[in-house]
């Protein structure tokens, strides 16, 4: 039997996708449920898997060609000759002699199976696991690292520097300090990607990739782009996480993390100021009185915005249990079209990997978007009192299209405020 395999409906106004790679090729062997090809559509990428067990008799798309919905990707064949090797169970009559007594052989027999498989052979026992007393040496280089003086060991391990490459000077060959500074005169290699691939390489733009760069341009050419920005004391959230942390993991399961302050501030902010949840749509503005929060998620093929649906209604716990999940989905390429679909405002955490400050764009056709960044310790003034505090930067884009300037500050403010008296969000103030 043959399984012609076409491509899966891909969501909603998606017709085609492109094959980003095959993961198996013709003539191999599959499993039912494995994959055998990955596709890759304006905004997720997603693996084929084979509904049956047997061997990819024919491919029908090539990688980066561009398939429709419900074209033929490939054919399995059912593997005929693997079903019919189920080893037959023979069932073994014992010989009989006089007066019903099983023969000699056959208890022999019996007696072996039972040795082999329920009497364990003393020579085959698990043995202690004995550690030798070879210490390992965990100093970058050994050669001539005990006559290294203290200057010169502490450039050795800041720089990494292999000592089998260097030819002291010294008295009895020994590395001074001038014959690593000597080093720094010496001509570094190109880099391994352009002994690889030359002075330039050319490579396609994936289907991601190039939907990123689409919406983001749309975003600029479309929208009345500003940004407004504040700075939070981090202070109570801080303590607060550290004074909750054990009871709430063991209680929940989960990590009390920073991002379900930030929704839930986000979220009694947009409640206070109905403009920032709402879009345009041609000459009238949607109003959304529902609160699906986009949060970005870097992953090695591209950003996603994955939606964490109905924010107001979910508790700290469940916050940090959605977004855990669906991060995992998108690292892990899992993410469908609906995680994508239907968010109202979006929160961007550039601060882990390292961004001080930004102006985040638009995630269309939403017309707000916060950025968070990393928390750095700041002189601030503090009852007349200068005074060292763990400090965020926070930036809010918006569409001046239906967001007043008035609107966006006092938004963003509220935001602050909610975040440097956390309890208020418990008690919904």
């Amino acid at each position: 039997m043959i399984e012609k395999i076409l491509v899966p409906v891909l969501g909603e106004s998606i017709t085609e996708a492109t094959v980003a790679k095959w993961l198996k090729k013709e003539g191999d062997s599959v499993s039912v449920d494995e994959a055998i090809v990955e596709l890759e559509t304006d905004k997720v990428n997603l693996e084929v898997p084979s509904p049956i067990d047997g061997v990819l008799s024919s491919i029908n798309s090539k990688d980066g060609e561009t398939v429709e919905v419900g074209a033929l990707l490939c054919s399995v064949s059912e593997n005929v000759a693997q079903a019919s090797e189920k080893r037959e169970i023979k069932k073994i009559e014992p010989k009989k002699i006089e007066d019903n007594i099983i023969s000699l052989d056959i208890e022999k027999k019996a007696s072996k199976v039972f040795e082999e498989n329920f009497i364990k052979d003393e020579s085959t026992e698990e043995k202690p696991l004995v550690l030798s007393n070879q210490v390992k040496n965990d100093k970058p280089n050994s050669k001539n690292n005990e006559k290294l003086s203290p200057a010169v060991r502490k450039i050795v391990v800041e720089n990494k520097i292999d000592l089998e490459k260097i030819k002291g000077s010294g008295k009895e060959g020994r590395i001074l300090k001038s014959d690593l500074i000597g080093m720094m005169g010496v001509n570094p290699q190109p880099s391994e990607r352009k002994i690889k691939h030359g002075h330039e390489e050319r490579i396609k733009m994936s289907r991601l990739r190039q939907t990123i760069a689409k919406r983001l341009k749309q975003a600029q050419e479309n929208a009345a782009l500003l940004t407004t920005f504040n700075e939070v004391d981090m202070t109570n959230i801080m303590e607060m996480r550290k004074e909750n942390q054990e009871d709430f993991q063991s209680r929940y399961g989960i990590k009390l993390g920073f991002m379900s302050f930030f929704v839930k501030a986000c979220v009694a902010a947009l409640k206070t100021f109905p403009s920032v949840n709402a879009e345009i749509d041609e000459d009238e503005i949607i109003y959304k009185n529902y609160y699906n929060i986009s949060f970005a998620v870097g992953t090695e093929k591209g950003l996603v915005v994955p939606v964490l649906r109905d924010a107001d209604e979910l508790s700290f716990a469940d916050i940090e249990k959605n977004i855990k999940t669906i991060s995992e989905k998108a690292r892990d390429g899992k993410i469908t079209i609906e995680d994508l679909q239907g968010g109202t405002f979006t929160i961007s955490n550039g601060g882990v990997y390292g961004s001080m400050l930004s102006t985040p764009i638009l995630n269309l056709p939403q017309s707000g978007v916060l950025g968070m960044h990393n928390i750095v310790e700041r002189p601030v003034v503090v009852d007349g009192e200068i005074k060292i505090r763990p400090v965020m930067y926070l930036a809010l884009s918006y569409d001046h299209r239906i967001i007043d300037g008035k609107e966006s500050v006092s938004f963003l403010k509220m935001v602050k405020e909610n975040l440097e008296n956390p309890r208020r969000l418990f008690l919904n103030i």
